[in-house]
């Protein structure tokens, strides 16, 4: 991407286990991401991404994964992100609140996109510029920035 500015993201909590527990398209983009896109996160988002990895019998039954490798994952999402430690207090989610975190981080971080498969989050559309879109949206604009 010569001369294009990067763009600055943020991943729900949802997409980041999406992208550890499967080989599909969050999976995918997060890989693009590191290449593309300044990647932000919180403390709050990471541990959210471990709690569900490691507290949800359901999902560790079925996806059948060990401790290790989601610390392994959570180091790697840490590493290749940008953690934002001062968030603004932003209130906007009023059906679940704990989803404002993740807009406090992309105002903090001046963000172009938040990724998400949240309902919540994917209704609001956008927040002060905001775009807030799908795992599969975003790797259409990436795609589409790449040809350009």
């Amino acid at each position: 991407m010569t001369n294009k500015r990067k763009l600055r993201i943020v991943l729900d909590s949802v997409v980041a286990v999406s992208a550890f527990l499967t080989e599909g398209i969050a999976a995918d983009m997060v890989s693009q991401c590191q290449e593309s896109v300044y990647l932000y996160t919180t403390e709050e988002i990471l541990q959210e991404t471990r709690r569900v990895l490691l507290d949800k019998p359901h999902i560790r039954n079925r996806y059948n994964y060990s401790s290790e490798k989601v610390e392994v994952f959570i180091k790697h999402l840490r590493n290749i992100s940008t953690v934002v430690a001062q968030l603004p207090d932003i209130r906007v989610i009023e059906r679940d609140p704990k989803d404002d975190i993740i807009i406090s981080c992309a105002v903090a971080a001046s963000a172009d996109y938040i990724i998400s498969r949240d309902k919540d989050l994917l209704d609001l559309g956008s927040y002060r510029e905001i775009q807030i879109v799908s795992p599969e949206e975003f790797i259409r604009i990436l795609n589409e920035q790449k040809a350009q």
